[in-house]
């Protein structure tokens, strides 16, 4: 098991809410170290809290691809002070334009939504940015820590390492993911449910630049890919979606076939056939559906991002919303009087919203994937109000976790 610990300064103390605990010295263990895990332990810590991230993965090492960081999840980011004036690896999102399959026939435009910029990061650059705010801010990262269970105590949680080691903190967030190992300790068994969709998953270099660029949908029968660009435009992040029902193993890292997935896509045309000619490595990753957990928290252990609340990609708000759970369940303990009403406060609060952004991806998968009659009417209507659409999600978009 290797331990990183960098000790580093706490940031000034926030505003504490009379009758509130006092966080400072509080321990807690936060299991998984992606980008829920990572900002929770950071904001907690910024608050003076004592935090150990156990991440069962032996080396910091994350080959990924993209992810969207609209205004939302990019006012949590700051709020932690892990970008400075110009979001180091961001690439800055000028919008999105809609396009039909066959040939790239431009269908509409998508204006940059009015709440503030969207960010395409890669997944690596992000975290990469997370894990050194985290380590300089004092947290501490055990690796090679795989969590086998969740005890609860009275006054204190029990976790147990699969090797037989038992650490004792005040407070434990299961940030482990979708396929968390820790959500049954909460919400007992629960059977997935395929969605018969899967994701292809490339990066290929890009060799132009644009002066304003923009992610592309590109949409057909019972399929559609998004393209955008990422690290200065150095790459192009590719995600392809399929209605599939010969599948039946759930994973996101799975090796891919590039040739099996031009063919698949074979009748794709424009600047995205250009794009899926250049794949040379992909990875597929297999939909399947969790509903947002019926119980988030126990008084001492709490589901963080997608162990609560997992979602399908088609609003690209599974990191922003991992984001927004860490700044509102670090917030609770300046404001409660106690760990057990924290955890309450932290589920009564973030529960509504995440329903809501989860059902939304849900509507926006079948809309992508219109066939006949209904994908040309879906298209005429697109035409009329595609410029205005980012409106309908400024709900999302505009809400600001740390206001």
């Amino acid at each position: 098991m290797v331990l990183i610990q960098t000790p580093g300064p706490v940031a000034p103390a926030f505003l504490r809410y009379a009758g509130a605990m006092d966080i400072n010295g509080l321990k807690f263990s936060v299991i998984g170290g992606g980008i829920g895990g990572l900002a929770a332990s950071l904001a907690l810590r910024q608050r003076g809290a004592q935090v150990t991230v156990l991440e069962q993965a032996p080396a910091l090492t994350e080959v990924g691809a993209g992810l969207q960081i609209s205004a939302n999840g990019m006012a949590v980011l700051q709020a932690l002070n892990v970008l400075g004036d110009k979001p180091e690896g961001g690439q800055l999102s000028h919008g999105t334009i809609l396009r039909d399959y066959r040939k790239g026939r431009v269908i509409s435009r998508i204006s940059a939504p009015a709440a503030g910029p969207t960010y395409y990061y890669h997944r690596a650059d992000l975290l990469d940015l997370l894990r050194r705010a985290a380590l300089e801010a004092g947290v501490t990262i055990q690796l090679g820590a795989q969590v086998a269970q969740v005890l609860q105590h009275p006054a204190e949680a029990e976790i147990v390492l699969n090797d037989g080691e038992r650490l004792r903190c005040d407070c434990a967030i299961a940030a482990d993911g979708g396929r968390s190992i820790i959500r049954p300790t909460l919400n007992g068994p629960e059977a997935p449910q395929f969605t018969h969709q899967i994701a292809w998953r490339a990066t290929i270099p890009l060799s132009e630049r644009e002066e304003m660029p923009c992610a592309s949908l590109t949409m057909g029968p019972g399929r559609h890919v998004v393209t955008y660009p990422l690290r200065d435009q150095q790459l192009m992040n590719v995600v392809a979606i399929e209605e599939r029902s010969d599948w039946q193993e759930e994973g996101w890292r799975l090796q891919g076939d590039p040739n099996d997935l031009r063919a698949r896509f074979a009748d794709f045309g424009g600047p995205v056939g250009d794009i899926l000619s250049d794949v040379t490595e992909t990875h597929l990753w297999a939909l399947f559906l969790r509903p947002v957990a019926q119980s988030w928290q126990n008084g001492r252990l709490a589901l963080l991002g997608d162990a609560a609340h997992p979602t399908l990609p088609f609003m690209a708000q599974g990191a922003c919303l991992a984001l927004e759970d860490a700044w509102i369940l670090a917030r609770t303990f300046e404001e409660q009087p106690d760990v057990t009403q924290a955890f309450a406060a932290y589920e009564n609060l973030r529960r509504p919203r995440a329903e809501r952004v989860v059902a939304t991806a849900g509507v926006n998968a079948r809309n992508f994937h219109l066939r006949g009659p209904m994908r040309l009417a879906a298209q005429m209507v697109l035409m009329a109000v595609g410029p205005r659409l980012s409106k309908k999600y400024e709900w999302i978009y505009a809400y600001d976790p740390t206001a």
